[in-house]
């Protein structure tokens, strides 16, 4: 098969949980056969489209600014829109793999696809709904209709989580949804050393309202009043960080809280996570939650908020982690219970990330495609 993956930013360039799931599915179904295409915004020198790890990269249009005051441009989406629907009528492809953020170039793609009578599938990271309210404001509306628009272009459906799929239901999607999630590779996460540096808890994520980093360091400042010697690190950036950074000063706790950036090397994070004892991300809104698997993947007990919109929450078992609610008491609670267990808890939390493998997740893939293509 002849199969294009379409998302605006590409790895490794732009590294995210997107780009990254895009990546390791291009990679494998290269390696079994497929002739296996990324088009995106070109973030490199030299030609447009160039060939690496058996995978073609395409750059339709040169990079923009993808963010402005926190928030995703529209001009970006629409500028990359247009170079996609002219692309796309000048390739053939089997099939076309379109990630639905952010929006608009899901409609060039539905186009091509009636015109060229080929299929496309749609990958759901994320549904909004009433949250495009918080992120826009009264323009909020106009996100909301255009979310529910993309749900109505094909009756082929990836959501990477069953959160994902239920809150596609729920905006009146009736077509079958196709669960199939986010992967990791716990052999390569297996032969990276742990950091030397040594943290009791680790927060990795961006650091947004949503995430409740906040919550999480009030929760800290309870458990140092009976165990002053525990060490939390907050792994991330984002536009709620200076916030964060004045709670710490504020409850004198800047010698037990450390920070990190992003980091350039992925394998510096998970050795951070390796060399800690338990990840709590206490998050209200997640589309799968990538972070935390590779967080089980390193043998980590997960702590998180138990809430409809986390999808964080399917990875939890009795054997895996703890759901919290969303209060200072009960979250520091559900921590301290994780930091005594996780010693017995290690070997139940990497064997449950076996069943998210990639090689194992390709499968599920490329039988969807051939469904389609026949």
């Amino acid at each position: 098969m002849k199969i294009a993956f379409v998302y605006d930013v590409i790895y490794p360039y732009v590294k995210g949980g997107v780009e990254m799931r895009i990546h390791e599915l291009a990679i494998r179904l290269g390696a079994r056969g497929h002739d296996v295409h990324i088009i995106g915004m070109k973030y490199w020198d030299g030609p447009d489209s160039i060939k690496t790890d058996g995978i073609t990269l395409h750059g339709i249009c040169p990079p923009q600014q993808l963010y402005a005051d926190g928030r995703r441009t529209l001009f970006e989406a629409l500028f990359f829109s247009c170079h996609l629907l002219l692309f796309l009528m000048r390739e053939e492809f089997d099939i076309i793999d379109c990630q639905q953020f952010p929006y608009i170039p899901c409609f060039p793609v539905k186009l091509a696809s009636v015109m060229k009578k080929k299929p496309f599938i749609i990958t759901w990271h994320e549904v909004w709904g009433d949250y495009w309210y918080e992120y826009l404001d009264w323009l909020g509306a106009f996100g909301k209709v255009t979310e529910r628009l993309v749900t109505g272009l094909t009756p082929n459906i990836i959501a990477v989580s069953a959160t994902t799929a239920k809150k596609l239901r729920l905006l009146g999607l009736c077509n079958e949804v196709r669960i199939i999630p986010n992967g990791v590779n716990p052999r390569q996460l297996r032969s990276l050393p742990p950091s030397t540096e040594p943290f009791d808890i680790i927060f990795v994520g961006r650091l947004i309202k949503e995430k409740h980093a906040d919550v999480l360091i009030r929760s800290f400042a309870v458990i140092l009043s009976g165990s002053p010697n525990r060490t939390l690190l907050i792994l991330g950036d984002g536009p709620e960080r200076d916030a964060i950074r004045s709670l710490v000063r504020n409850l004198a706790i800047e010698d037990r809280v450390f920070f990190k950036s992003f980091l350039d090397s992925h394998d510096e994070v998970i050795s951070l996570m390796k060399s800690s004892h338990i990840c709590v991300i206490p998050s209200t809104r997640e589309g799968f939650g990538i972070a935390a698997l590779e967080a089980l993947a390193c043998g980590l007990p997960i702590v998180t908020v138990d809430h409809p919109d986390n999808a964080i929450g399917e990875l939890i078992t009795e054997e895996t982690g703890f759901l919290s609610s969303l209060s200072i008491e009960d979250l520091s609670s559900k921590i301290e219970v994780a930091l005594c267990r996780y010693p017995s808890m290690k070997t139940n939390c990497m064997i449950s990330a076996e069943a998210y493998d990639w090689d194992r997740i390709v499968d599920r893939v490329e039988q969807f495609y051939k469904s389609l293509t026949g």
